[in-house]
């Protein structure tokens, strides 16, 4: 991280007592409509393999052009059986434009494993369920809301302001890395896939979360193989149990303990928002990050321990041909999020090392490595006025991500990104990815008037 955004970190940790959160005054009728397009949006059952996000790219598309974006300027961009959607904003000037930034697609659901039906939202009245409702549906709603609100009003920004909606960045991330290149030398990405308010369990405000910085993401294809043979004649040797051994010994490896100026500013102010002994383990490692026991506690947390080193985990396996036969080939693939600055090679050479001679560990598809996106002033100035108008004075922490967003392949062509969502949840509402996915009822109307005051601010 460079010296601006130390700079701008000084600025921004405001002293001094908090409100709650304000409830803030969003046209009833906006809400409305962003409710009935996130409905809609959670309808589109756009997993990968599916091919459904051609048909929400369809209706977004629809969408806009009925709130008076030109047909010309909205492109749907075809990617085998996904797509992205581009929409310009025109502003008074075509140069560095602002590019506004979600995505279309979600991860798989299994029905039989929901309360509800994943693909259909309902609400209880204080959260709203179904796949994507939140990653990233909700904020990819909240940003479409906010342009068909500011084509009404008749806003004119300085720039143009595009919007890109990619179609697969729960898995390849193809549609950004192949849109990507268009966009170099725009002004900055404002991704609606990251950052936002956190709640305490109270639900008081703690802290607003800018991401400035995020992991590389790579996946490793472990491969063990075996002459195979009859189930009736085991040989001592079995594809399937070297795997579990091998797999079992990469569970076990903790990757060094890391920090950066980034996550270290992040541990030093959320230790003021956090209470307990994690808020003090937290304020031991931002001044000590060899604190071997601050350091077993942040790792017991799922929500700081990406921020502290590389993580790598399996998340698939698959092996064996038939039932009655020893197995031939076994694979499996194990997820890492790599920390700012380490090579991804040097990962894999760490995960051959784990899984022995007996193993294979191949590197299929290598992303761009992570950057630390620097943050200048007027950026911060806007997102103080968005995030006061949910809670006035509330601290800010430009923060990394232990996942990754599509800003990863945006950083990766020199633009600046910026995960800057308008929700604000109790992490222990967060279920992305998880069952039963849901967003607070109550927190439309605040990041409604979030966007319209980010762009209006940046773009104005």
């Amino acid at each position: 991280m460079n010296k601006i955004v130390l700079t701008s970190l000084a600025t921004l940790m405001l002293a001094g007592c908090v409100s709650s959160p304000a409830r803030a005054e969003a046209d009833p009728a906006d809400v409305a409509r962003a409710v009935e397009i996130l409905g809609k949006s959670v309808a589109f059952d756009t997993v990968a393999g599916r091919g459904k996000v051609p048909a929400y790219a369809a209706y977004l598309a629809g969408e806009l052009e009925t709130a008076g974006f030109a047909k010309a300027d909205i492109e749907i961009v075809p990617l085998g059986e996904t797509a992205s959607l581009i929409a310009r904003y025109p502003g008074k000037s075509s140069d560095t434009p602002i590019v506004l930034n979600a995505h279309m697609d979600v991860v798989e659901a299994d029905p039989a494993d929901w309360v509800r039906d994943p693909f259909t939202m309902e609400t209880d009245g204080t959260y709203y369920y179904g796949r994507g409702v939140l990653d990233n549906k909700y904020g990819l709603t909240m940003v479409v809301t906010t342009l068909m609100r500011l084509k009404r009003e008749g806003f004119v920004p300085a720039h143009d302001m595009i919007l890109v909606l990619t179609g697969d960045e729960e898995t390849a991330q193809e549609t950004a890395a192949s849109v990507a290149p268009r966009f170099k030398g725009a002004r900055m990405v404002l991704n609606a896939d990251a950052g936002g308010g956190t709640l305490s369990d109270e639900g008081a405000p703690r802290y607003y979360s800018l991401q400035a910085g995020e992991k590389t993401y790579a996946d490793f294809e472990v491969v063990i193989t075996n002459p195979g043979g009859h189930s009736s004649r085991p040989t001592g040797s079995n594809a399937i149990v070297d795997m579990s051994a091998a797999l079992e010994r990469v569970a076990a490896y903790e990757f060094p303990t890391q920090t950066s100026e980034l996550t270290q500013a992040y541990f030093r102010e959320t230790a003021k928002q956090v209470p307990g002994e994690i808020g003090t383990a937290m304020a031991r490692f931002a001044e000590n990050p060899e604190d071997a026991e601050a350091v077993v506690l942040l790792s017991a947390q799922p929500e700081y321990i990406g921020q502290i080193r590389t993580t790598c985990v399996t998340t698939q396996i698959e092996g064996g041909h038939a039932q009655n036969a020893l197995p031939q080939r076994v694979t499996a693939n194990i997820n890492c999020r790599i920390f700012p600055g380490v090579s991804p090679k040097s990962v894999q050479a760490k995960l051959q090392e784990l899984v022995g001679d007996g193993a294979e560990v191949n590197f299929p598809v290598e992303y761009p490595q992570s950057e630390t996106s620097p943050l200048d002033a007027e950026l911060m100035a806007a997102v103080r006025k968005a995030v006061d108008i949910q809670s006035p004075g509330l601290t800010i922490i430009p923060s990394m991500s232990a996942g990754t967003t599509d800003s990863l392949l945006f950083r990766g062509q020199g633009i600046p990104s910026y995960g800057v969502s308008g929700i604000f949840m109790k992490p222990s509402d967060d279920f992305a990815h998880g069952l039963n996915e849901r967003v607070p009822v109550d927190s439309i109307p605040g990041a409604l008037e979030h966007w319209h005051v980010l762009l209006t601010e940046l773009a104005g």
